[in-house]
């Protein structure tokens, strides 16, 4: 095993870094507040030009092929772009769009469909959601009961969606919906794209306990899909899921994150006039974070290195996963141990420590092990598919 970075990564590296030094604000951290939603207008804006000025230098669909605007770039590429972006804290790319609906039109759509949906994608002109969860289909996303009922040269959408991170900003949602319920659970699903400005779509926002509306439920009451939006075939959605193409799955950002988190917690605590006080048992707890980050960021790694050297892995992401998400709780946890009652300080008030980030890390960890696969879910694959396990 063998991922050490190239020099011409690492020329990438500093290429990024300076490019993130010109293009970000100087009061980003501040505007940012330790918050990725960009729940206000400002942040909005930015993070709007900001992906134009990633899809001018060719870095928004890095991993599509070049004959769609890609760079077919390397796994271990992938992974610089990706932890240099989360590092710095800058405005993620659409991964919703440039990952997921790109990897699936690249390997599953019809040319009418690439030549439509893909160059907007590549130059930023479009925002997508994702609308897979239900009130009763989560982690069991097979369970779900929204229903396409062919008609003709439509389909005929009815049904919930919720958890769907910025639906109420978003111009186009690809959904899961069963298409015939006669079918078993996870027979019967198709793949559709979305126009959410059809009528018939309803967009709730849920608020989370920091104030942010990122999250929303969708309904749908009898909304016409067209047929060129199925992608696929019919009653081929599950087949579909699981088959995307060139998708770097390192889990890379989680630890990056999670480093820079840490090293602002040290700056501030070694800053005396902070009042922070060091003792042994937080020295060593922090020593301890940096480890298991140093661990996360070596998983990371050797996954994309399996990736690109195409070794077939099954268990590793959801290894990583497991343990990025818990330690985000891990350090959140030590945050408020290491502030004390200055820590439950929100932002916005003069006496919050790091702008009030440890208290907002605090709460928006919660849902880490949540998101994206609860770690119960995620040790049941672990025990499947790594340790051979039966049910």
């Amino acid at each position: 095993m063998d991922y050490a970075f190239s020099p011409e990564d690492e020329a990438f590296r500093a290429e990024v870094r300076a490019f993130l030094k010109e293009a970000l604000p100087s009061d980003w951290a501040v505007r940012r507040a330790g918050d990725d939603d960009g729940d206000d207008d400002s942040s909005q804006e930015f993070q709007e030009q900001f992906h134009k000025r990633l899809a001018e230098k060719g870095w928004l669909v890095v991993s599509w092929p070049k004959e769609y605007g890609g760079q077919e770039w390397s796994y271990l590429r992938q992974v610089v772009f990706s932890e240099e972006i989360a590092y710095h804290q800058a405005p993620k790319p659409d991964g919703i769009a440039t990952r997921m609906v790109g990897s699936l039109l690249i390997a599953h759509g019809t040319d009418e469909q690439k030549r439509r949906f893909l160059p907007p994608i590549a130059n930023a002109d479009v925002k997508w959601c994702q609308l897979f969860s239900e009130p009763n289909a989560g982690s069991d996303l097979a369970s779900l009961r929204t229903t396409a009922e062919e008609q003709g040269d439509y389909f005929l959408l009815n049904g919930s969606k919720v958890w769907s991170s910025f639906a109420h900003l978003a111009d186009w949602g690809f959904l899961l919906a069963r298409t015939n319920t006669e079918a078993p659970k996870h027979k019967g699903l198709s793949y559709f794209f979305l126009d959410m400005t059809l009528p018939g779509i309803v967009v709730r926002p849920l608020i989370s306990m920091v104030g942010v509306h990122r999250f929303n439920q969708v309904f749908f009451d009898n909304v016409r899909i067209p047929r060129d939006c199925l992608v696929g075939g019919k009653d081929e959605g599950w087949t579909l899921s699981t088959s995307v193409l060139n998708v770097e799955r390192s889990g890379v950002t989680a630890a990056s994150s999670s480093s820079r988190m840490l090293e602002e917690m040290i700056a501030f605590a070694n800053d005396s006039t902070n009042g922070v006080r060091w003792t042994p048992e937080l020295r060593h707890r922090m020593a301890d974070l940096f480890t298991q980050v140093s661990v996360a960021r070596n998983q990371s790694y050797r996954i994309a290195w399996m990736q690109t050297e195409e070794i077939q892995f099954s268990h590793e992401a959801s290894v990583n996963k497991l343990f990025t998400s818990e330690l985000s709780q891990r350090i959140a946890q030590f945050g408020m141990d290491l502030m004390g009652l200055y820590g439950q300080v929100q932002r916005g008030d003069s006496w919050s420590p790091l702008r009030g980030k440890i208290e907002r890390n605090y709460k928006t960890t919660v849902a880490s092990t949540i998101a994206g696969g609860t770690s119960e879910i995620q040790r049941n694959v672990i025990a499947k598919r790594g340790l051979g396990l039966g049910r």
